[in-house]
């Protein structure tokens, strides 16, 4: 299994590699104000790639934090649950107490 994400790893580096190599003519990016970038058009998808994939992880972390914190309080209620599963064990496995007999 480790050798097959491998070779696909490979086979998408080298069609990326391709991709970049065939796009490297310089592209303008116009912005507000006459404001303009001017890169290979490769770089500027790369750019844009990794602002969107850093986007999307910012997104995703308060969901990420919620569900690790709800995760905690599943684990105590979890923990809690044991200890008194094993109690309850501990104690169905103690021999019956005698009656105490007083003397009169």
């Amino acid at each position: 299994m480790k050798i097959l994400f491998r070779i696909i790893a490979v086979i998408l580096f080298v069609l990326f590699f391709g991709f970049a190599l065939k796009n490297t003519q310089e592209a303008a990016l116009r912005f507000f104000f006459d404001y303009e970038i001017r890169g290979p058009l490769v770089m500027l998808l790369l750019g844009f790639f990794v602002g969107g994939a850093s986007l999307g992880i910012l997104a995703m972390l308060p969901t990420l934090f919620r569900y690790r914190r709800e995760l905690g309080r599943q684990k105590k209620i979890l923990v809690g649950m044991e200890q008194e599963k094993a109690q309850q064990l501990k104690e169905r496995t103690l021999p019956p107490q005698p009656d105490s007999v007083i003397n009169g």
